[in-house]
């Protein structure tokens, strides 16, 4: 990684990954490893900056918990989109497209 690489991809991230959570969980509910393992690396820093983004997720409304009993040890916590999830993830779809394409543009612009 290049030396002001890190930050940039930091910044980034602090904008999206809470939306790429909510994508994670439009097929059903997950339980909080299997998102972490899916997203760990470019979306999350780590998998320990998982669970205070999916703690305010559910205090926002955006998801919601239920607990299940494990055959591999103690229940697990299993989140899901609520409604407002689900409209916060097509709000930011909507705008995700047309800006992920200026960026695109800005970014092709002078280069041959």
């Amino acid at each position: 990684m290049l030396p002001g690489q890190a930050q940039v991809l930091a910044n980034l991230r602090r904008g999206v990954v809470e939306y790429c959570v909510l994508a994670s969980l439009r097929s059903g509910e997950r339980y909080g490893f299997d998102i972490a393992r899916e997203l760990e690396g470019t979306l999350l820093a780590s998998a320990g900056t998982l669970y205070p983004l999916l703690a305010r997720l559910r205090k926002g409304g955006l998801v919601e918990t239920s607990w299940r009993e494990s055959t591999e040890g103690p229940p697990r916590r299993y989140y899901g989109l609520t409604p407002e999830g689900v409209s916060a993830l097509a709000e930011f779809e909507a705008a995700w497209v047309p800006f992920h394409h200026a960026v695109n543009t800005a970014l092709s612009e002078g280069k041959s």
